[in-house]
């Protein structure tokens, strides 16, 4: 049984495996006449449709379920409604508020869960994230990422699998939004390099990538008016993107353009952010290719 709830469920050499199978000409039909449910607290174009249309590429047929629908904890618990859909679908795909609820379903242990993003951890876009570093570089080894902004769910993700990939990491932050010792010693496990600090401009010199994402989350609205004042100057620019000295950007998307990234970054020649939104599709049939049984 194999759970993804963050990165680092997977070993590196399967990682890598992973990334093999998201680039395959002809997707194996590991889901012929099965079904995926995807259960989603929280709205996204980018996951629902990813998903859905890996999971059809796989042979298997997608059911997509509102989180109004099934209620978790207020109309039944984590658990039944996991053993519910453990009984007509082959594998669990959850987007969720509290990453304890997708350790939850994992407890359960019936069929494959996989997070679609928690508080904690963002997976299946950190899956697509290196896979389009991968395509524009060649390899993640040897390459340096410049994340600029949040230290969140995102940012940790993606910080393991650069690591895992023998990538380097550089996350600027504000003081009071940067990465805890746990956090970090957690990225540096993995044996790759990271550094952190407070100046965007230190963390994109030479960069190869610069990455973005909302200053504000789902579920942090009611913070929006202090993020956006704390974060100002981690605005991506033309200005930032030209200290680099070529650096390409990413952006997992939806972009708040004017806030953490302007108009000129997101449509400029450096940016590979709808190459990225269209890996999504490809990360997730490869993850579930592998988690479903494909050697």
């Amino acid at each position: 049984m194999r759970h993804l709830l963050e990165i680092d469920d997977l070993t590196v050499d399967e990682l890598r495996h992973v990334l093999s199978l998201a680039q395959a000409d002809e997707p194996p039909q590991v889901l012929a006449g099965k079904g995926m449910a995807l259960v989603f607290e929280k709205p996204s174009l980018r996951t629902r449709n990813s998903m859905e249309m890996a999971v059809f590429q796989l042979g298997g047929h997608p059911v997509y379920i509102q989180g109004s629908e099934v209620g978790l904890d207020t109309r039944e618990s984590v658990e039944d409604v996991t053993n519910t859909l453990a009984g007509f679908h082959a594998a669990i795909g959850a987007r969720v508020f509290e990453h304890s609820k997708v350790e939850r379903m994992a407890a359960v242990d019936r069929v494959p869960v996989v997070n679609l993003l928690s508080d904690a951890a963002h997976p299946m876009q950190a899956l697509a994230d290196v896979l389009t570093i991968i395509e524009e570089f060649g390899s993640v080894e040897g390459r340096t990422i410049a994340y600029v902004g949040d230290s969140n769910n995102v940012t940790r993700s993606l910080g393991l699998a650069v690591g895992m990939l023998g990538g380097v990491m550089r996350i600027a932050s504000p003081v009071d939004y940067c990465f805890g010792e746990d956090d970090l010693a957690r990225l540096r496990a993995t044996g790759g390099e990271v550094h952190t600090m407070v100046d965007p401009y230190e963390a994109v010199d030479g960069a190869d990538v610069v990455y973005s994402d909302v200053f504000t989350s789902m579920g942090q609205e009611a913070e929006s008016a202090l993020r956006l004042e704390v974060f100002a100057d981690y605005c991506v620019d033309g200005r930032l993107m030209h200290a680099s000295g070529g650096a390409v950007f990413l952006h997992c998307l939806p972009a708040h353009r004017g806030e953490e990234v302007t108009d000129e970054v997101v449509d400029s020649p450096a940016s590979r952010v709808w190459k990225l939104a269209e890996n999504r599709m490809h990360a997730a049939r490869g993850y579930l290719a592998f988690a479903l049984g494909e050697s």
